[in-house]
Order: structure tokens, then sequence, then C-alpha cells
């Protein structure tokens, strides 16, 4: 299982970060490449479309699921010849919903947990953990789904900002749960291979249940268990 989870895609407005992630992969399979692009957590699906594909143009061709046009069938038959599957920000709660409902959740966690790589950030990233509470996003379309993908034993927050006032409301999480969570400030970038987590580049910590907060290294490892 490779894992590609950032707070922010790149420099301002850009998606550089990401594509960045992806071009390994991308590069490997040369024409044949193709990203299963899912822009769920946008109140408008398409919204970025156009420019996503340019920042892919020459690498890949972006294949757009979108849980409210396509059928089961048709979204599963793009994860299945995806080179890799992309999952950028908005709103998490909207993201899980549209997973949840469309019944494509299981089969995309099968996927990524079988070898697909996945790169995210924001929402994204968020989703790959045992659940979205840690999420500062409001829970706009009154979702009853909160299990997130269960990638790792890790919950995510993004674009942290290492403020009291956060960590207070984070604090009330870990008087309900035990597992680690992430907080990964804008510009972070955590890679995941197997059983290990890794800060690739930027600032973030690393919350375990009955302890301090602990910042972590650059190039330094994580153990996911």
């Amino acid at each position: 299982m490779e894992l590609h989870l950032l707070s922010s895609p790149g420099l301002g407005d850009d998606i550089r970060g990401v594509v960045e992630a992806c071009g390994p992969y991308l590069h490997q399979h040369g024409a044949e490449s193709s990203v299963a692009y899912l822009p769920l957590a946008s109140l408008y699906v398409e919204k970025w479309l156009e420019p996503t594909e340019k920042a892919f143009h020459g690498l890949a061709r972006i294949e757009l699921i979108n849980t409210e046009m396509l059928e089961l069938a048709d979204m599963e038959a793009i994860l299945r010849r995806a080179t890799v599957v992309y999952i950028p920000g908005g709103n998490t709660f909207l993201l899980n919903h549209r997973l949840h409902v469309s019944g494509l959740a299981p089969y995309l966690r099968k996927k990524i947990q079988s070898g697909l790589p996945l790169v995210a950030f924001s929402a994204g990233t968020v989703l790959c953990g045992p659940n979205i509470l840690t999420s500062g996003d409001l829970n706009m379309v009154a979702t009853p789904h909160f299990d997130g993908l269960r990638l790792t034993p890790f919950n995510f927050h993004v674009h942290y900002s290492d403020g009291a006032a956060e960590d207070n409301w984070l604090a009330d999480y870990r008087s309900f749960h035990d597992n680690p969570v992430i907080l990964l400030e804008d510009g972070a970038y955590l890679k995941i291979e197997g059983k290990a987590a890794r800060l690739v580049r930027g600032a973030a910590w690393c919350w375990r249940a009955g302890q301090e907060k602990e910042r972590l290294t650059e190039g330094k490892s994580v153990p996911v268990n």
C-alpha cells in the first residue's frame, strides 16, 4: 500500500505537489497511464477538471469519477484501469457521504490496499483514517457516515497551525478515541508505505493517546502500528 498524503496540493492554487507525487508511477506506465480523479469533496465535481487535465497534460489521461452521474460498475472499471487514484480537497463530510451512498467506498479501499497508489490532499487525506471526525469542516450535508477508508490507524487533521485553540479542540477527540492523530501543516507531505509512515517534507506532529504531541522530523519513519 502506497499513500501520498498532503495537507495542501502545492504552492498557491497549483497542484505541483500532487503531480510530483504521481509522476514516478505515470512515467513507469508511459502512454497507458491514467489517473482516477475523485473531486467528490467539491460541491461542483467538474469545477477543477480543466486545470487538473492541464496539470497532467503529457503525463496521463484524467478519468473523472462523479458518483452522481456514473453507475457503480463504471466507477469500479475506472479504478481497475487506473495507474494512480487522486483525491483532492474540499468538504470531507461531502466526500465521505458520496463515497458511502454510491457504494464505491469498499471497492476503493480494496484497490488501494491491493497496491493502487493514492495521492490525496486536505479532505482526501482525512478520508484515509479510521474516521473523519478530526476534519475541521462543517457537516453541511448532514451525513450519518463518519467511517473513513481505514487505510491506516492514524486519524488526520490538515491545515494545522499549532495553536492552543486547535489543540483544545483536538483534545476533545482524544477523550473518546485512542488512535493516534497526525497533524499536518500546509506544505506537509506524509508518505505511507506498508507498515511505516515517513514525513517527506514540511511540519507535522503525531499525537498518541496519553502522550504529548510529538513533532515529526523530515525523513524519520513513524511506525503505523
